[in-house]
């Protein structure tokens, strides 16, 4: 990016362009674009063009490009400015946070499932719960069954696991309601990742959703290891204590 300190025969030797003309040839892919909104950009530090002896602004193909994908940024990933100012300052670093290291797993295998179903006396010889046991569970939310048109109730892949581990639980001497606080603390997690796609869920098309369910799977996966981590560290501290 060319800064103010460049002399002018060095920006001579670039391409500038006008606010205007900037404007002008963004203008088919963002129509909403104005002056102010420019200006606006410049003023949060995420464009920098220089400035003509005379004062007016001169933007770079760098200026450009960078204007672009900060526009590109808000209207297909509604990102909000301080986060792609972060991404931004990182790439003039020369770095890279565009995916983190270790992300979580696609969308088709954290989402995907056997597509196994079952009746409720499967459930629990599957999983060791009694019929009561399981009554309760979906009583408190902890398992949600599928209605059938026919009024039968099955259970899916995740219901099974969920009930092998409500079993566990039951033996160690966890009540439903018990188990029912697990559930809400699952809730919130769910509330917080739903704000994070929220906005792209508004625009029903598959680019969107395919996104979504990037961030979601990430997103619940390093939920996921975090919640478990933080777990183990304070009851570590409890046996020691």
């Amino acid at each position: 990016m060319v800064n103010e300190s460049v002399a002018p025969a060095q920006l001579a030797a670039k391409k500038t362009r006008s606010i205007g003309e900037v404007i002008n040839s963004l203008r088919g892919e963002f129509p909403d674009l104005t002056v102010s909104k420019v200006r606006f950009l410049e003023a949060q530090g995420l464009v920098n063009p220089t400035r003509s002896p005379s004062g007016y602004r001169m933007f770079t193909d760098d200026d450009l490009n960078r204007l672009k994908y900060v526009l590109s940024e808000q209207r297909d990933h509604f990102l909000p400015l301080k986060v792609i100012k972060s991404k931004l300052t990182s790439w003039d670093r020369g770095e890279d946070p565009a995916v983190p290291r270790d992300s979580g797993p696609a969308p088709e295998a954290y989402f995907g499932g056997a597509g196994v179903s079952m009746a409720g006396d499967e459930l629990a010889r599957a999983s060791g719960l009694s019929r009561s046991q399981i009554d309760e569970l979906i009583a408190q939310g902890v398992l949600d069954p599928l209605e059938l048109p026919d009024g039968r109730r099955v259970f899916r892949d995740e219901d099974l696991s969920i009930a092998r581990a409500a079993h566990r639980l039951y033996a160690r001497g966890f009540e439903g309601r018990h188990i029912r606080s697990l559930r809400l603390a699952a809730d919130r997690e769910v509330d917080l990742l739903s704000q994070l796609v929220t906005p792209l869920l508004h625009h029903r098309n598959p680019k969107n959703r395919r996104r979504a369910a990037e961030v979601l799977a990430d997103g619940a996966s390093a939920g996921a290891q975090l919640q478990e981590n933080l777990v183990r560290s304070r009851l570590r501290r409890l046996l020691e204590g």
